[in-house]
């Protein structure tokens, strides 16, 4: 651990992560539920949204230049305030002609401010703590990012739905957005304080045209494993299902029952989805993990993409039955996030114990997660066009058929990690 960081994590991992979490669910969650109030075509949400989820998917492209700056705690807090701004303006655009647009140009600006302090929060927790620091506050991490999903996803869309019959639809999201962007100026100005002040180390950084050579090399490397064509493949249609559900669901949600929705309101979202769905989540992430390692990943496999699909089965049942009782909903909602989370254990063990294995573990790593978030931001683009195509009961029946694919593929992928080569480790970030 870095001298100069004496500090107690304590004091600073919770709100480095909580800052990590905020602009993600805000992207992800709020903006979707904002959309959709501001009644903005379900294929125009879709789309847009996976355009912006890319971010998060090709973070890995210039993580390794971020080692350049003399500070990581200077990147992360200029990135909290460079978010904040984004979601300012995005409050500011709800009272615009143009609104959409200039949503969608602030709303860019802080998935992309998100997604390279992601790469910078992690990098400093890495830096700034030795290995048994790491995994004592590792809880803290995922504790804190949670956190601000329940925050999000939870407490702001349910007070949400509260403002909209109280003040209007633009002025309760113009508060909401507001709020964001006050939480992630008050986190930079604590993290300023809090932080340890770790510094890059110039060796290891290198110039501009050496971390270039080195991404390129890492990139070579990682498409000359074998079979990773066929792995590529697996990974991308491993969430083909979910990342179609995931985006259309809360849209069914919250559509009329006559245009074949549930009709709920956004505080009511925020009760099933953010709240009971948040806890369903993390419990099933929790037994997905310990049942995968009771198993191995290879006889897990098959059970785990099953598990992916429950939310499938879930939506299935909800257009087909469309119940009124809001205990009925809320449970399949529960069920569905549970199998999310049990299901989503295979695919990041799949990148950790077989794609990742090798020469530069880490930043091969980092591109397997990239190539996952690409599948996720494509099938999230496409699923709002199917889905107008379909109508809602059709869409979720072609949601189980996504499933097909990458069951059969789990026949063929090699599920097990193949011995490590002896190698220098990669000098490339971890995304």
């Amino acid at each position: 651990m870095s001298t100069a960081t004496k500090a107690s994590p304590i004091r600073w991992v919770p709100s480095l992560y909580l800052a990590q979490g905020l602009p993600f669910f805000a992207v992800n969650v709020i903006a979707q539920q904002m959309l959709i109030s501001m009644q903005v075509p379900n294929e125009q949400i879709t789309r847009w949204l996976g355009v912006l989820s890319l971010a998060w998917g090709i973070k890995w492209l210039w993580s390794p230049f971020l080692e350049l700056a003399p500070s990581k705690k200077s990147v992360v807090i200029v990135f909290q305030l460079v978010g904040a701004a984004g979601l300012a303006l995005t409050a500011i655009a709800l009272h615009l002609p143009a609104f959409f647009v200039i949503a969608i140009a602030a709303l860019s600006l802080v998935s992309l401010a998100s997604a390279t302090h992601d790469v910078c929060s992690d990098g400093l927790y890495i830096a700034s703590l030795d290995n048994k620091a790491q995994a004592e506050y590792a809880g803290w991490q995922g504790a804190f990012f949670n956190v601000a999903r329940f925050v999000s996803a939870g407490g702001l869309l349910i007070l949400a739905g509260s403002l909209e019959t109280s003040i209007g639809v633009p002025a309760a999201w113009t508060v909401i957005f507001l709020m964001l962007a006050a939480a992630m100026v008050l986190l930079g100005l604590y993290n300023a304080w809090a932080l340890p002040g770790t510094r890059n180390v110039p060796a290891d950084a290198g110039s501009a045209a050496d971390v270039s050579r080195t991404l390129w090399h890492v990139i070579q490397d990682f498409l000359r494993k074998p079979g990773i064509w066929l792995a590529i493949l697996f990974i991308i249609l491993f969430r083909a299902s979910e990342g179609q559900i995931q985006t259309i669901g809360p849209i069914f949600l919250r559509a009329a029952r006559d245009l074949g929705g549930l009709g709920l309101t956004t505080d009511q979202v925020g009760w099933a989805y953010g709240t009971a769905g948040t806890i369903a989540f993390i419990a099933g992430s929790i037994v997905g993990g310990y049942f995968a390692a009771w198993l191995g990943l290879k006889r897990a496999m098959v059970w785990l993409i099953l598990a992916m699909n429950l939310p499938s089965v879930a939506f299935v049942f909800l257009s087909t039955a469309m119940p009124t009782n809001f205990a009925v909903i809320a449970a399949a909602l529960s069920l569905e996030m549970f199998g999310y989370g049990f299901g989503f254990v295979g695919v990041i063990l799949y990148l950790m114990q077989v794609v990742s294995v090798g020469r530069y573990q880490t930043a091969h790593y980092a591109i397997g997660s990239g190539v996952m978030g690409l599948g996720m931001s494509l099938f999230r683009t496409i699923s709002g066009d199917i889905q107008v195509a379909l109508g809602y009961q059709n869409f979720f029946l072609w949601g189980l058929a996504c499933a097909v694919p990458v069951l059969i593929l789990a026949r063929f992928v090699p599920l097990e990690s193949k011995p490590v080569e002896s190698a220098a480790p990669a000098q490339v970030a971890e995304a």
